[in-house]
């Protein structure tokens, strides 16, 4: 049994040592080999037909980056892996061809260490460590982005005419069972219910004078006080609106929805509400005395 002098943890002087014995190592290349580090030394034990095995933990846990993807991903691989058969395993994941593949090894600390250009030579050949990066360029001239950037995907289109006489969408789905819109009687059963109510919005809307004072009640929320600044249709949804200017910094805006004015006031202070939310009084500003301190 022969001891190799200690290494330091980084492995970097474990490459001289295979170095040194590379001609064993090329003789036994077809062979699986195991590394292992136990108390920061390497130990080996020299057969008789010149073979070494050197101990350690038969798998590596690395992160892979390429140059024609901005994505960093971890794989584990057997040490015993051959340089060849790992760039076949990466052609799966990095997408670049093997045979157009060069490798770089970068230490944890993504310190670049040496080109993984042998590819008779095994992984565990090389100073590799979990957590070490292994660089793929890619020479068959793809691009960064190339495999991520969708919009140079020819896309699959349906006209409306087909998609609707397919029977297994969702919309087929939907006719057989009349579900939605397709519930004639429901549907048409909303259309009143929705043509009534807006009547009755627009009712309670001409109702409602610019520059009353009035109470805001909507489900869900405390009751308001507040000044109608404006009454009528917006651009930003259909139907009739009350903005109000409330007494306190409850609103959401100061007036102006998507670009446009509709009244002026503090930020904050301005909100729309639905006219039947809206109740029109007597209801005037409170004084909370902050005067009298």
């Amino acid at each position: 049994m022969h001891h190799f002098p200690q290494l330091p943890s980084s492995h970097e002087n474990f490459r001289l040592i295979v170095d040194q014995s590379s001609k064993i190592f090329q003789h036994h290349r077809g062979k699986y080999t195991q590394f292992c580090l136990t108390n920061s030394r390497v130990q080996t034990d020299w057969k008789m037909d010149s073979g070494v095995t050197v101990i350690t933990n038969p798998t590596v846990n690395v992160r892979l980056t390429s140059t024609i993807s901005s994505f960093e991903v971890q794989r584990r691989f057997s040490r015993g892996t051959s340089i060849a058969e790992l760039k076949g395993k990466l052609e799966m994941i990095v997408g670049a061809p093997a045979s157009c593949m060069d490798l770089e090894l970068f230490s944890v600390s993504d310190k670049f260490l040496q080109r993984m250009d042998d590819n008779e030579a095994l992984l565990g050949s090389y100073p590799v460590d979990d957590d070490c990066r292994i660089n793929v360029i890619d020479r068959s001239g793809g691009q960064m982005g190339e495999f991520t950037d969708v919009s140079k995907v020819e896309k699959f289109e349906l006209s409306d005419d087909a998609y609707d006489k397919r029977t297994d969408t969702a919309r087929s789905f939907m006719k057989k069972h009349r579900v939605g819109r397709f519930n004639e009687e429901e549907t048409a059963k909303k259309k009143v219910e929705n043509a009534v109510r807006d009547e009755e919005q627009k009712a309670a809307a001409d109702a409602i004078a610019v520059g009353s004072r009035c109470k805001v009640q909507v489900p869900g929320q405390p009751t308001k006080l507040g000044t109608v600044m404006y009454v009528g249709t917006t651009d930003f949804k259909p139907g009739y609106w009350v903005g109000v200017k409330y007494d306190e910094p409850l609103g959401k805006h100061n007036g102006t929805v998507e670009g446009k004015q509709y009244f002026e006031c503090e930020n904050k202070y301005g909100a729309f509400v639905k006219p039947l939310s809206v109740t029109v009084g007597d209801f005037p500003e409170e004084d909370y005395g902050l005067d009298e301190m």
